[in-house]
């Protein structure tokens, strides 16, 4: 067995697992995601750590894909450009949501809260 074989052999399933473990982190917040939309508040420290989780999960994807396509040899020349765009927009999401989630710890502001529409109320007489 070559060390590529070898790498391979570890990566594929290191990958898998940080999808599957992001893809569960998602799952599991949305209920909260879900009341928050409905009441019209969320927290925008967690909005940053599911627009994070979101672009990861994305870029875990595209990454699985250039280490298979390299391993199991079904890469192209066009999938190669493909991937890269992926990777490069990915790159972006997640930059953004670590340097969101970095200034608002940084701030110390876990209780800023995105209205997303005015609740409802009964008009004041």
């Amino acid at each position: 067995m070559s060390n590529m074989e070898l790498i391979n052999l570890i990566l594929i399933p290191l990958y898998i697992i940080s999808i599957a473990a992001s893809l569960y982190i998602i799952h599991a917040h949305k209920a909260y995601f879900n009341e928050r939309f409905k009441v019209g508040v969320v927290s925008v420290f967690m909005l940053a750590m599911l627009f994070f989780l979101i672009a990861y999960t994305f870029k875990m994807f595209i990454v699985l894909l250039i280490r298979a396509a390299a391993a199991f040899g079904f890469g192209s020349a066009e999938l190669d450009v493909w991937l890269h765009y992926g990777w490069t927009l990915s790159q972006v999401g997640t930059t953004a949501g670590l340097v969101s989630l970095a200034w608002l710890t940084w701030n110390k502001r876990y209780d800023l809260f995105l209205i997303l529409r005015k609740a409802d109320r009964e008009p004041e007489k």
